[in-house]
C-alpha cells in the first residue's frame, strides 16, 4: 500500500508541473499574440479618420510615393486650388523618369571640355528620352559652370555637358544617369506641376 501511495504521489506531482508549464505556455503565447493585434489607439496618428493604418510608411512604389506625398500637402493646404491640380500631368512626367532610367541605352563620348551621351531607346522610350533630357538641359545649364546641350535624335536624344576642367573626372564617373539625377530642382519640378503651375516658368 505504502508503495503505491508512493506512485500515485508522483504522478500527481507530474501531473501539476506539466499543468503549470502547460498553462505558462499558454499565457506566454496569448501574450505574443495580443502584442501583435494592436489597438488602434497605440498607433496615435496611424489610425485616422477610422482607417487602422500599418506602421510602416514605405508603400511599395516610388512613383506611387511621390504622388502620395504631394496629395498629403495639397490636402494640407486649405488654399490649394484644386481646379488647377494635376495629378494626371505628374504621374506622365513620373513614367517618363521610370522609363528612362530602366529602358533608356547611353553611350559616352568624349569631346573636348565634357561628354557627349547618345540616348537612345525603343519607339515607346524614346519620346521619354527627349522629353527629360531637353527638360533637364534647359533647367541646369549654368548651374556650377556646367553647360548642356540637348538635341532630339530619331530615336532618342543627344546631350553634350561641357564643364570646368577640374570637374572632367565627376561628369565621366556620372554618367548620363548620375548627370540626370543632379541638381534639387526634380521635388520643386514635380510639386508645381501637380499644384497646376508652369515649372519652366
Amino acid at each position: 500500500m505504502r508503495r503505491i501511495s508512493m506512485i500515485i504521489t508522483a504522478l500527481l506531482v507530474g501531473s501539476v508541473g506539466i499543468a503549470g508549464i502547460t498553462i505558462a505556455q499558454t499565457h506566454t503565447a496569448t501574450m505574443d499574440h495580443g502584442s501583435m493585434n494592436h489597438d488602434p489607439a497605440d498607433l496615435g496618428d496611424a489610425a485616422h479618420d477610422g482607417i487602422l493604418a500599418a506602421p510602416v510608411r514605405e508603400p511599395g512604389q516610388g512613383a506611387f510615393a511621390a504622388i502620395a506625398e504631394i496629395v498629403a500637402k495639397l490636402e494640407a493646404d486649405p488654399n490649394t486650388d484644386w481646379s488647377k491640380v494635376n495629378i494626371a500631368g505628374l504621374r506622365a512626367h513620373l513614367r517618363d523618369m521610370n522609363v528612362v532610367t530602366i529602358d533608356a541605352v547611353a553611350v559616352a563620348k568624349d569631346v573636348r571640355g565634357g561628354v557627349e551621351f547618345i540616348v537612345t531607346g525603343a519607339a515607346d522610350v524614346a519620346p521619354s528620352i527627349r522629353r527629360m533630357t531637353i527638360a533637364h538641359a534647359d533647367v541646369m545649364s549654368g548651374i556650377h559652370g556646367w553647360q548642356y546641350v540637348a538635341e532630339e535624335t530619331d530615336d532618342g536624344a543627344r546631350i553634350t555637358v561641357i564643364v570646368p576642367q577640374d570637374d572632367l573626372a565627376k561628369v565621366k564617373a556620372l554618367g548620363f544617369f548620375g548627370v540626370m539625377a543632379l541638381g534639387s530642382h526634380h521635388q520643386t519640378h514635380h510639386w508645381m506641376m501637380a499644384s497646376g503651375r508652369d515649372p519652366h516658368d
